[in-house]
């Protein structure tokens, strides 16, 4: 089915069942700051005007590690947004046991989310004691090795195809004055190096049992210390790349001044952006080009209790538009992310997007590590991951404290 953005259809459809009297102003709290993100987030906001509502944009700088304290802080405090972006998984936990968060059992039934949203998993890590508690509006992978093709013609080496060959390159990349592999210098970054690392060269069934299982034995163990042996590679060949933000680091490889980049699909819309083409300018590697699985994490929006009626009303409007079809498309393709529903058409996306759904059409799908292990446990890793990024930490001392936290994860 082609799906064509009407904001004028949007209205009639989403807008006529609440009237226009209903019509309020809400505040929308989210981490997307980049040019890419923004971009993104725009259509969810003019969709969502297009119904006589008004978004009112709450953008907080600084990735997720920076807004997830502050967005539980308000909420908590009882100064409460009227949505709120997390990673779907288990990052509001505690506010839903709270009893702070609305649940949203009324549109999803409305709307047969049950029977649209896929892989159905999504929609299970937004279900709390049988109780929709969030809305899942992409699907983000974190498995992409993403290649400047500049890069690695200036060093005179091809683009490579795997991580092997990748590290392999970086001699010459660095010879021609590239850093090899750009990670921006936040701790989430570094962890999601190794996260890679861990489901490409490592496989679904050892991914799994380190983060599934919580099998400390094994997270310790001769494949385990494979990764952090490929960890200490990914280290060696980042030196140089001083930079912060990860779209800084993307920076980097958009303009040819390193070889890749280790990032989530997310990346993707920081390419489009610049005006440079999938295939041409740059190219992706899912998995690492190693092993063909893709996690599902990804956004979700939260919706807190209000006390105004209006308000409340106008967040079960937000709810249908985010995952209306028109929005699906409109979204995820400037977003770089792939759509929760299975139901739309997606002839407009571009080679790496294309990868990513043929990947999730064969059912190679995992749930990520937002979904696997607590928030606690995942500061816990970062941290780890920032020391060894930051130091002369060995692999195996390394591989010794991460066997440790896996042993106490929850």
């Amino acid at each position: 089915m082609r799906i064509r953005t009407s904001a004028a259809a949007l209205a009639a459809t989403v807008a006529l069942p609440f009237g226009a009297a209903q019509a309020t102003d809400l505040e929308v709290t989210h981490w997307w700051t980049s040019g890419g993100e923004a971009a993104a987030v725009a259509e969810f906001a003019k969709a969502f005007d297009a119904t006589g509502n008004k978004w009112v944009d709450g953008a907080i700088a600084g990735a997720g590690d920076t807004a997830r304290p502050i967005m539980v802080s308000r909420i908590t405090g009882g100064d409460p947004m009227g949505a709120t972006q997390f990673n779907h998984g288990r990052q509001a936990e505690e506010l839903v046991a709270s009893g702070l968060m609305r649940d949203l059992d009324s549109v999803a039934e409305a709307e047969h989310w049950r029977d649209v949203v896929n892989p159905p998993s999504l929609l299970d890590s937004c279900t709390l004691d049988g109780h929709i508690y969030c809305i899942p509006v992409n699907i983000h992978s974190w498995q992409w090795l993403w290649l400047s093709n500049q890069a690695f013609a200036d060093a005179g080496v091809p683009v490579p195809s795997n991580w092997t060959e990748f590290v392999t390159a970086a001699p010459a990349l660095e010879k021609a004055g590239k850093v090899a592999l750009a990670v921006g210098q936040q701790s989430w970054q570094m962890s999601g190096v190794f996260n890679q690392l861990l489901l490409g060269l490592g496989g679904k069934d050892l991914y799994l049992a380190v983060y599934d299982q919580k099998d400390a034995e094994i997270a310790g163990g001769a494949d385990v210390a494979k990764i952090f042996a490929a960890l200490g590679d990914a280290r060696a060949i980042s030196k140089g790349s001083n930079v912060q933000n990860w779209n800084e680091a993307t920076a980097m490889v958009i303009s040819g001044k390193a070889g890749g980049q280790i990032m989530g699909d997310w990346a993707q819309g920081e390419f489009q952006v610049a005006g440079k083409t999938a295939g041409t300018d740059y190219a992706c590697l899912p998995g690492l080009g190693e092993a063909q699985f893709i996690t599902t994490g990804g956004d979700a929006f939260y919706f807190p209790k209000l006390e105004d009626p209006e308000k409340s009303k106008a967040q079960e409007v937000l709810a249908e538009v985010m995952l209306s079809p028109e929005t699906q498309v409109a979204f995820n393709l400037k977003k770089g992310s792939l759509p929760v529903r299975g139901d739309i058409d997606l002839s407009a996306a571009n080679d790496c997007m294309k990868k990513g759904l043929e990947i999730l059409k064969a059912g190679n799908v995992l749930k990520s590590t937002d979904e696997l292990i607590s928030p606690d446990t995942t500061t816990q890793i970062n941290d780890l991951m920032s020391e060894f990024f930051s130091s002369t930490m060995t692999p195996a001392d390394a591989q010794t404290r991460f066997a440790a936290l896996i042993e106490s994860a929850d």
